[in-house]
């Protein structure tokens, strides 16, 4: 299909689910309403709007499939409705024929299907939009996954990716609305998650050094992988045999620990996020298995390892320090930190954030600890936030998005988790290492090079300090008086620009009365 055809399709699944009234939102530009009320006069939907995105979006494929699920993490952007249906989106497709992943095996690794695998299957075990997995046999023996990329996809997603930029920029030109859920700079963050999944090498060095990360711990297995026989578009990784994580019932007729379980996947998450700053982002179900060969001390497995996650040493602090604040109820101290990471505007009202961030608090510590559900506490939190452009990282999405998934596992397999309890004790710990005497030590003596360099310059600095801080208060006058010259500016701007949408949308109205006088 060409990019003219495709842009076509898209065209008439988006009118098929009526979706243009998207655009009906009170923050259009009242022309966009005008034109756009007899198209509804005429198609009138009977299903939620969410829904219908939804299902556009499914008939739209993979690209716009994967977009929309991680558009459902974004609970600081979207409306919780969108949030909710988006988040039932599934990956699943049709797989490739057999002998095309045998194909594509060979001309990635050099060699012949027969001398480099005992057994090949063309049978595949799972198939998805970018990839699918194929069981094999190593010479020893050896039970191993084969992960063959779909062919033609870079294409595909090429071409879907550049009309997905368009459709965000023409967005962002119709609706203040889609100016604030900031969506190029979200398909911007998509593009470079999606082109991630797409090199499977990257994909085997991610899977290898969160396996050394975890090596000999009780908490996480993560399969061996096989450079040899892994490329870009190949990876050979170890076969596990290991119990589904959705398979509640089946964990119980084996008399799993489930509460070890759920309290060592917690753990798991706060050991990857602080202690290695390297954490597994795709976190659901399907990526996650359990080893009950001790069902007393039961542990996770970890396949699918090409959305990692790594935090700034800022972030990390800053995210440290708002749990403990979130723990100690400290709901202005939450607001401060919120200004001082960058995550609200600079010029945000701190009493007001401190009253929206409390009002979302006070009844949610009404409970018990152990009944609060921290993901979805913070997806409340951030609908809350959404009016003072709450900015969280795409980094910082990530996180969100393993939190919940990892929350809400824990509490499928055991309901009376406690997360808060789990997570309390962990943070302390980590920012008394961080915050402490001694981490303060080491800080600097790691700068004493750097302070020594600087010490000769210190009379020179104190003695110009007085007079560089009247000039920089002259140039904040000067500044302050230049801004309100352009407020003024643009004030007169404004008004001028009503007046002619107003005789702009007048126009178009008669134009479309005439249109349908002549055709009647």
């Amino acid at each position: 299909m060409s990019s003219r055809q495709r842009v076509f399709e898209i065209g008439r699944v988006l009118f098929k689910a009526r979706l243009y009234e998207l655009l009906e939102h009170d923050s259009a530009p009242t022309i966009v309403r005008w034109l756009l009320w007899p198209l509804k006069k005429l198609a009138p939907a009977t299903d939620p709007l969410a829904a219908r995105t939804r299902r556009a979006l499914e008939d739209l494929g993979p690209v716009f499939i994967k977009f929309g699920q991680l558009l459902s993490t974004r609970r600081d952007l979207l409306p919780p409705a969108f949030a909710d249906e988006f988040a039932l989106l599934q990956d699943a497709v049709p797989p490739f024929p057999g002998e095309t992943a045998r194909r594509i095996v060979e001309q990635q690794l050099s060699g012949q299907v027969e001398a480099l695998f005992a057994e090949f299957s063309d049978e595949p075990l799972a198939s998805a939009s970018v990839a699918q997995v194929h069981p094999a046999k190593l010479s020893d023996g050896t039970d191993v996954c084969v992960k063959v990329m779909r062919p033609g996809i870079r294409a595909i997603i090429d071409r879907d990716i550049a009309l997905l930029h368009t459709l965000a920029e023409l967005a962002e030109k119709f609706s203040r609305d889609a100016k604030r859920l900031r969506l190029p700079e979200v398909v911007s963050d998509y593009e470079e998650t999606i082109y991630g999944e797409l090199d499977l090498a990257r994909e085997a060095a991610n899977s290898q050094r969160l396996r050394l990360n975890f090596a000999d711990s009780p908490l996480l297995y993560v399969p061996r992988n096989y450079p040899s026989l892994s490329a870009e578009q190949v990876f050979t990784v170890e076969r596990i045999f290991a119990a589904p994580m959705g398979d509640i019932a089946g964990l119980k007729a084996n008399g799993t620990n489930l509460q070890v379980l759920a309290e060592r996947g917690v753990e798991t998450f706060f050991t990857q996020v602080f202690e290695h700053n390297f954490f597994h982002a795709d976190m659901h179900p399907g990526n996650i298995f359990v080893d009950i060969s001790d069902p007393n001390s039961p542990s996770w497995v970890a396949i699918d390892c090409a959305i990692m996650g790594e935090l700034s040493k800022q972030d990390q602090l800053y995210l440290a320090r708002n749990i403990l604040s979130f723990l100690n109820q400290d709901y202005e101290g939450v607001a401060k930190l919120h200004l001082e990471s960058g995550w609200v505007p600079a010029n945000t009202d701190l009493a007001a954030l401190t009253r929206v961030i409390e009002d979302v608090c006070e009844p949610v510590f009404a409970k018990p600890l152990a009944e609060i559900e921290f993901g979805r506490f913070l997806l409340t939190l951030f609908d809350a936030a959404r009016e003072f452009d709450l900015r969280v990282q795409p980094q910082l999405v990530l996180l969100q998005k393993t939190l919940l998934n990892i929350e809400g596992l824990g509490r499928q397999l055991y309901p009376q988790l406690d997360l808060w309890a789990t997570a309390k004790p962990f943070m302390e710990g980590w920012m008394a290492r961080q915050m402490g005497p001694a981490s303060l030590v080491t800080r600097f003596n790691e700068r004493l090079p750097e302070i020594a360099q600087q010490l000769p310059q210190m009379p020179d600095l104190l003695a110009t300090a007085n007079y560089e801080i009247k000039r920089l208060g002259h140039l904040g006058n000067q500044q302050a008086a230049a801004i309100a010259e352009l407020r003024d500016e643009q004030d007169a701007r404004t008004r001028r620009t009503r007046r002619y949408r107003k005789v702009g949308a007048g126009l178009a109205v008669a134009f479309v009365v005439l249109w349908l006088f002549a055709h009647n």
